[in-house]
């Protein structure tokens, strides 16, 4: 029997196959692809699984990627969203080849769009949207020639040119593709390559008044930019006909279109669309609120690069839209965060604990930054005869297997001594104020004499050195798994509990040099990190994930 390899090799994905094709028979030497984001919000989880196929496959197969942002609707787009995603990406770990705007291309565009009218294959129309409409037919029956289709080639050059003038007002024309008004597919039904807008444009100003749809700046731009792989999502099937169509008829570089299943995440939204609506109607704190799927809110967050990318490879690329689950993506940062974070102890309901045998003003304890990593160090941390521990560790009357701090039972308490618990005191009103221990000496961590045995530990803080901290828990957005298919606003099904504020937190005082780049385990509670709401005399720390999953589905009655 042959010896197992180590590790099995990975099947290609089916647009892996296709490149390798490609390079093998000489189709390509080399390979080109971009990443095309319209300007006009934050990028989501959805386009991290983009930027990381685009920019992914090119490093595999020794290829470039372009940036190029599609800026051809004026209205919705704006600088602040350019740089946003140039960030998200450099962020994600990538570094694009080129960078470009469709804009670039205003003025090349507009020659194809007067080399299609010489060539007969398109005209000015001045019907209505709701005309155009009426007339486009159904997708058992043919749609109706537009009674301007049949204008002459100069008309439409002397119209066109018109357009560009800015001497039509909004709407009153459009530029036509002259294709088939009978075809099944009925985005070929002589779809609109350009359409009048008075807007201002965030990098050519008001040099232009009209401007190219999609479908007609698309290819067009790939093929300027000899793209070999133009990757879509699913969605865009239908429009290959028209990229291919355009591409064909112009006779330029055959650029094609390539399409797999966009990334769906359960418990949240990815239509930008919606994204917006959620910011605007201040359901979050706005794009980069840490319960958002965008890029921007997951750094907030605490989730990592490695992580998200980790997410997208295990998700993977598909043919078929399915549903990938959010608990993949939480186990993807858990599994890094737990080798890479420090960690600290951070009380988060506090009960005061007096340690009545202890002497000194105060003990100098060492403690391990990160079990996981051998060369993470460690931290000093002070230990006195005050201490905060969590209120929900200690029971007067505890059930049977209750390790915690109870009367008469001993614990330890993490990187330091095992103490037993001796009585309480209680205010008239029966709350606990003070838990009185005594501390073995010979039984500090690492250099531990005693002999004896105990099966809970604790974390703690010192009092008298301890920082108070605001901490965010934040939990899915969403109640439902799919809330965009919901029935109803989807906003219906916001969870009320997705943010959870605790403002009474006490924390070690390592923390008070945590950077925003940092990420923490905080013992026995979750993994951390500081939020940029952050000041010197007032310190926020948002929850990344939690230790293990916890979140309940809600079921529907």
């Amino acid at each position: 029997m042959e010896p197992l390899k180590k590790e099995e090799e990975k099947a290609l994905n089916f647009l892996e196959e296709i490149i390798e094709n490609d390079l093998r028979t000489g189709k390509h030497t080399s390979i080109l692809t971009r990443f095309p984001p319209e300007p006009n919000g934050y990028l989501h989880l959805g386009h991290a699984s983009s930027i990381w196929l685009n920019f992914g496959l090119a490093q595999k197969y020794g290829g470039k990627t372009n940036l190029r942002f599609d800026d051809t609707n004026p209205v919705t787009e704006d600088t602040e969203y350019v740089e946003s995603i140039k960030e998200d990406i450099k962020w994600l770990g990538y570094s694009w080849a080129n960078e470009f705007y469709a804009s670039d291309y205003f003025d090349k565009i507009y020659e194809f769009a007067m080399q299609l009218i010489r060539q007969g294959d398109a005209y000015v129309d001045d019907l209505t949207p709701d005309e155009i409409a009426a007339m486009k037919g159904t997708p058992i029956e043919p749609g109706s020639n537009s009674p301007f289709r049949d204008r002459s080639v100069e008309e439409n050059l002397e119209l066109f040119a018109q357009m560009k003038a800015g001497k039509f007002e909004e709407g009153a024309k459009i530029l036509r593709a002259k294709i088939d008004m009978a075809s099944p597919n009925m985005l070929l039904r002589d779809p609109i390559l350009y359409r009048i807008k008075f807007a201002h444009h965030h990098r050519t100003g008001d040099a232009w008044c009209i401007y190219p749809m999609y479908d007609f700046a698309h290819g067009q731009s790939d093929a300027i930019e000899n793209i070999t792989h133009s990757i879509c999502t699913l969605e865009f099937i239908p429009h290959r006909a028209i990229y291919d169509w355009c591409i064909a008829k112009l006779n330029i570089y055959p650029s094609h279109q390539y399409e797999f299943a966009r990334l769906n995440v359960s418990y949240t939204v990815m239509s930008k669309r919606k994204l917006l609506q959620l910011v605007n109607e201040n359901h979050v704190s706005g794009w980069d609120d840490p319960r958002m799927p965008t890029i921007a809110g997951m750094r907030r967050r605490g989730y990592t690069p490695r992580a998200i990318r980790e997410f997208c490879e295990r998700a993977g690329i598909a043919k078929r839209d399915k549903l990938n689950e959010i608990s993949l993506l939480e186990f993807c940062v858990r599994e890094e965060l737990n080798k890479t974070s420090f960690r600290r102890m951070v009380v988060f309901n506090p009960v005061k604990v007096v340690i009545t045998n202890f002497v000194e003003e105060e003990v100098l304890l060492e403690s391990e930054n990160n079990p996981e990593e051998e060369h993470s160090g460690v931290r000093t941390i002070p230990f006195s005869k005050e201490l905060y521990i969590e209120h929900e560790d200690f029971m007067e009357n505890p059930p049977k297997k209750f390790f915690r701090m109870a009367i008469g039972q001993s614990v330890r308490l993490k990187s330091a001594y095992i103490v037993t618990c001796n009585g309480v005191i209680k205010d008239e009103a029966g709350n606990i104020l003070e838990i009185h221990c005594t501390y073995i000496p010979e039984s500090k961590s690492g250099h531990d004499t005693s002999g004896l045995k105990v099966q809970g530990t604790l974390h703690w803080v010192s009092i008298k050195h301890a920082i108070g901290v605001e901490l965010r828990e934040y939990d899915r957005l969403f109640k439902s798994e799919n809330p965009a298919l919901e029935e109803g606003d989807f906003k219906e099904y916001i969870n009320s509990d997705s943010l959870n504020i605790i403002m009474n937190a006490f924390a070690e005082p390592a923390l008070k040099e945590a950077t925003e780049s940092q990420r923490f385990q905080f013992l026995r509670k979750g993994y951390f990190c500081k939020d940029k709401d952050s000041t010197l005399d007032h310190l926020v720390f948002n929850r990344t994930v939690s230790l293990k999953e916890s979140f309940t589905k809600e079921v529907k009655k």
